[in-house]
């Protein structure tokens, strides 16, 4: 049986979007099992979520019956059941920092996450410019960020974190979301990067797939109203 994810809305749901983008760049075939966020109590997503994981939350990998929740779990999953496929990088400390960066994106960058919700389809270059000017976590955020491409990309020569495409990239790929959908003041090292994340193939067709949602939730864009 086929390997199954479940996941939110890929417009609003950077959580889903890691291991959707990492098993597609990867070749690691899947079943895609969506779900509309609706997060009252006894909504469809509630029950379908639950049926699968006691964390009640998206994104959950299901392999023959077994379920894997959290991203950076079920990123240790398919190293474990694929080691082939290049989910972390081959070289051991390489490896470890590949971790450390994604386990720091996975708890870290509070203010960045909270303050620029992710939303594929819109720019919002106006909200990103009020952001910028009065938020400085957000910008030690960024900073953060900046430095931390910087350093895998010299370290690695790119094109990617850690020169082909890991899961470095696909727990990142969501911030690159972020920084350019809220117009958020980066270098052309960045920038560079954000291009070829955007481009990568599995990054692509989450991409084209969130544009093609049309599903406005009011509670996931509290700075602007319906269409």
């Amino acid at each position: 049986m086929a390997l199954q994810l479940v996941i939110g809305n890929k417009n609003y749901s950077s959580w889903s979007m890691r291991p959707w983008v990492l098993m597609s760049q990867l070749g690691i075939p899947f079943q895609e099992h969506k779900l509309r966020f609706d997060f009252d109590a006894d909504s469809g997503f509630r029950k379908a979520v639950a049926a699968v994981s006691p964390g009640g939350l998206v994104p959950v990998l299901v392999d023959d019956g077994f379920s894997v929740w959290d991203t950076l779990a079920i990123a240790e999953y398919l190293h474990e059941r694929f080691p082939d496929r290049g989910v972390w990088p081959a070289d051991a400390k390489a490896r470890a920092r590949a971790r450390s960066i994604s386990a720091e994106m996975h708890s870290g960058f509070g203010a960045l996450r909270s303050a620029c919700p992710m939303n594929i389809e819109a720019r919002l270059d106006d909200v990103g410019s009020r952001i910028w000017a009065d938020n400085e976590a957000v910008r030690r955020n960024v900073a953060r960020i900046e430095a931390l491409f910087a350093d895998a990309l010299a370290a690695s020569g790119g094109p990617f974190l850690f020169g082909a495409f890991s899961a470095a990239d696909a727990f990142y790929a969501p911030v690159c979301m972020r920084l350019k959908g809220y117009a958020l003041p980066v270098s052309a090292t960045t920038t560079d990067y954000i291009d070829r994340v955007e481009a990568a193939p599995g990054v692509a067709r989450f991409i084209a797939d969130a544009l093609a949602e049309h599903d406005f939730l009011d509670f996931e864009e509290p700075y602007r109203k319906a269409p």
